[in-house]
């Protein structure tokens, strides 16, 4: 049992688990926010933002999609801009491209004209393009009608992510898993690694991502969640050529997921993807990788079985254009006719960790919660890179605050 003892100091300040962009974004904005604070990351990979911050499509969002006044639409829009401009400063491989959202068929327009309208609600600039117009940005891509977002861009993530560590100032531990947590609402909390090191902290910070609802119990807190996993498989295109920059589908509004689309990264290649199909382990970035005790958690979660009964429609095709890759390229050539099936070759796949609630919900928003001496993260998947500027200062106030209670 690990054991928090008051004749023994603290080893930091704030102790963070989870070296992705958003912990090493908070333990950033804390050592700004309040020089002198102690910081310690425990990250459990031997480098930074390995998991969703490392394997996703690298773009800079413009919030357009989300919901005006939630947080993800302020953090997104708020996000975007302070992340170029970081990028300015440090010297980070970035890019404003601007992106294409494209209707491809009739029922699609009513939800792209919504589009355009919440974009304005948002405070995005948006441009209203007929199909001639499409060619303008995108020759080779064919479509009713689109709209163009001219605040969208690429970036390295991983690069700002590293950059954070730096600059952040904190402690980063590379190869500590933690196993045990010790919370003593009286004294604080105390960490036990795979190692065996033992770090003690006033206040846990949890930005674990795929594993985030796992540490809250470790803590003693209930999440009221589960992360399902969804896996994100992508296709590198052979034929860069055909795409100039950033061209996505027009989403569902009943699911989280933006659609298979196009993305010019900052290294000139051009990736395809993702889908979204459930992974058979919360690091299961193939199907070959399963984690019975991971996929037994999954399916003991009744929101998963409530979930799957509402979408298993969606579901349907998901698995369809994972399994087949015809189907994947028949997907594609909606937005992209001169595609064939050869322009497609197989590349890294993203694991995305999504909150569902026990009724079946996915959650929509970003998630974060509190408990004694703790602030979990419980939510936090596209756009959490690019927003992760702002979701790391607000993680950090919430954290402070606590550091001024106790």
């Amino acid at each position: 049992m690990v054991q928090v003892r008051a004749e023994i100091a603290y080893d930091c300040d704030v102790l963070v688990i989870g070296g992705g962009i958003v912990g090493l974004s908070t333990a950033f904005a804390i050592t700004r926010a309040a020089p002198g604070t102690r910081v310690t990351v425990l990250e459990k990979e031997p480098g930074p933002a390995r998991h969703q911050t490392g394997r996703n499509s690298g773009v800079i969002h413009s919030g357009i999609y989300y919901r005006p006044g939630s947080l993800k639409a302020r953090y997104a829009v708020r996000g975007a801009a302070e992340m170029v401009k970081f990028c300015a400063e440090y010297g980070i491989a970035h890019a404003v491209t601007g992106k294409l959202i494209v209707a491809t068929r009739r029922e699609e327009l009513p939800r792209l004209h919504a589009l355009v309208q919440r974009g304005r609600e948002n405070g995005i600039p948006v441009r209203e393009l007929g199909g001639s117009q499409i060619e303008e940005y995108e020759p080779e891509v064919r479509g009713l009608a689109a709209i163009h977002v001219g605040t969208t861009g690429v970036c390295d993530f991983v690069g700002v992510a590293r950059q954070l560590a730096e600059a952040s100032g904190a402690d980063i531990r590379y190869g500590a898993r933690a196993e045990r947590i010790d919370r003593r609402p009286e004294l604080g909390v105390a960490v036990r690694t795979r190692a065996g090191d033992v770090v003690r902290a006033r206040v846990l910070v949890n930005c674990a991502g795929l594993y985030c609802d796992e540490v809250a119990r470790l803590t003693g807190d209930d999440p009221e969640m589960r992360i399902v996993p969804f896996r994100g498989e992508y296709y590198e295109l052979a034929r860069p050529g055909l795409v100039r920059g950033l061209v996505y589908p027009v989403p569902d509004p009943a699911f989280p997921f933006l659609g298979v689309h196009l993305t010019r990264g900052i290294d000139g290649g051009v990736h395809i993807g993702p889908n979204a199909v459930p992974a058979l382990a919360r690091e299961g970035y193939g199907w070959g990788v399963v984690r019975p005790r991971e996929v037994a958690g999954t399916l003991g979660w009744p929101g998963a079985w409530r979930m799957a009964r509402r979408h298993w429609r969606y579901g349907t095709g998901e698995m369809r254009r994972s399994l087949s890759k015809a189907a994947f390229t028949a997907a594609v050539r909606r937005l992209l006719p001169a595609i064939e099936k050869d322009d497609l070759v197989p590349t890294d796949a993203g694991v995305r960790a999504q909150a569902v609630l026990r009724d079946g919900s996915l959650v929509d928003d970003f998630l974060i919660k509190e408990g004694a001496r703790a602030v979990h993260v419980l939510n936090a998947p596209s756009p959490a890179a690019t927003a992760s500027l702002p979701i790391g200062r607000e993680v950090a106030r919430r954290a402070l605050s606590m550091l001024g209670t106790v």
